[in-house]
């Protein structure tokens, strides 16, 4: 029972005790317009007759939110834009911001042209977290009627001075009342700085512009350079496919490694069998080769049994055999000793007799009969 009253003492405590408020760090809708009905309100609700002098402001004593108007151009909103709204925002304790924004007609006439337009820039601005109302078509040179419909306690503003028409410092006047707040610029964040980055790398953004679908007309851009760009962006195309199968191999090597060793191993296997000593190869030549050398070579008269080596009769080995030489020799002799026994003879019948005619002849048909 004890520990189920404690319990019901500590839940009845708990519940009695009223939970804070919880500060909220951003707002969930933009600011209103000064024609809108929540500045119209705010407005109402503020005494403009209470006046709250810097000192006051500073302290937090004063009796109501301090109004506190910035303006500008805004153009690009970036945040250099966001930290000078913060400075102005932080500048007392208890700060209502307003922030004007110039039109177009009036900043192309004083400042120049803008990449923005008036309706982009009020936008831009009514959704930046530290802006309580926005003023639209906001003037150039703050009067004191303007002060008074809005009414404005402060002007925030960087100390560096704005010419106006006449050459004089457009918050001349405001630092005179003593209504002025100095607010710190961002170094190195600006509208120009950021135009002159765009203007600098003119091509890439192009280039970029033209690979999302943008046409060379929207781009003004000439055929000729939309046709360099376009090839370009081909080229860094292919030049990001490459690094990326660069990257992916490095992420894979061990394992195309591992496939290029079992590659390479049967290469050299096939390889082989196919130009090896014994391999394909090597046969196919050796019988191509023994087919040319027969298809080259006529075939040899086939070898001759030793039994008809035996039994040849002379008569076909002489026909066979050439002629030997002796038998040559022989029958030149023969004929020699015919001629001289010839020439014996007619010396003779030279020395017993007289021949006839016909026995003239005769020992000379003799001679050619034995020749």
């Amino acid at each position: 029972m004890s520990r189920k009253r404690s319990r019901e003492t500590i839940s009845g405590v708990i519940t009695s005790i009223p939970l804070p408020p919880v500060k909220r760090a951003t707002i969930f809708q933009p600011a209103p317009f000064m024609y809108e009905e929540p500045a119209i309100l705010e407005r109402q609700r503020c005494d403009y007759s209470i006046k709250i002098s810097a000192e006051s402001a500073r302290n937090g004593t004063a009796l109501r939110p301090v109004r506190v108007y910035a303006d500008g151009i805004y153009d690009l909103f970036h945040q250099g834009h966001a930290r000078q709204l913060m400075q102005a925002k932080n500048v007392f304790p208890n700060v209502y911001l307003i922030v004007g924004v110039c039109s177009d007609e009036m900043t192309h006439t004083m400042k120049g042209r803008t990449v923005m337009n008036g309706e982009e820039r009020y936008e831009a601005v009514r959704h930046c977290r530290y802006v309580d109302e926005v003023v639209s078509d906001a003037p150039w040179v703050l009067t004191e009627e303007f002060l008074e419909n809005n009414k404005i306690d402060f002007v925030a503003h960087d100390d560096i001075p704005y010419a106006s028409d006449n050459g004089d410092d457009v918050y001349s006047e405001i630092k005179a009342k003593g209504m002025f707040v100095a607010t710190q610029r961002t170094e190195g964040v600006s509208t120009s700085d950021v135009v002159a980055r765009i203007v600098r790398d003119y091509d890439m953004y192009v280039r970029r512009n033209l690979a999302r679908g943008y046409t060379a007309k929207e781009l003004n851009v000439s055929f000729i350079n939309e046709k360099k760009f376009k090839f370009q962006n081909k080229m860094d195309e292919l030049k990001g496919k490459g690094k990326l199968f660069v990257e992916n191999i490095e992420g894979k090597r061990n394992e195309i490694i591992q496939k290029w060793e079992e590659k390479s191993r049967e290469f050299i296997q096939n390889f082989l069998l196919l130009f090896g000593r014994d391999g394909r190869l090597s046969h196919i030549w050796q019988e191509g080769k023994g087919r040319i050398r027969q298809a080259l070579s006529p075939n040899g008269s086939p070898p001759a049994s030793p039994s008809s080596s035996r039994e040849t009769s002379p008569i076909r080995d002489e026909m066979l055999s050439p002629p030997a030489k002796t038998k040559r020799r022989e029958k030149f002799a023969a004929s020699d000793i015919a001629l001289a026994g010839a020439a014996a003879l007619l010396a003779q019948g030279d020395g017993d007799r007289e021949f006839s005619d016909d026995e003239e002849d005769q020992p000379q048909q003799e001679t050619e009969n034995l020749i």
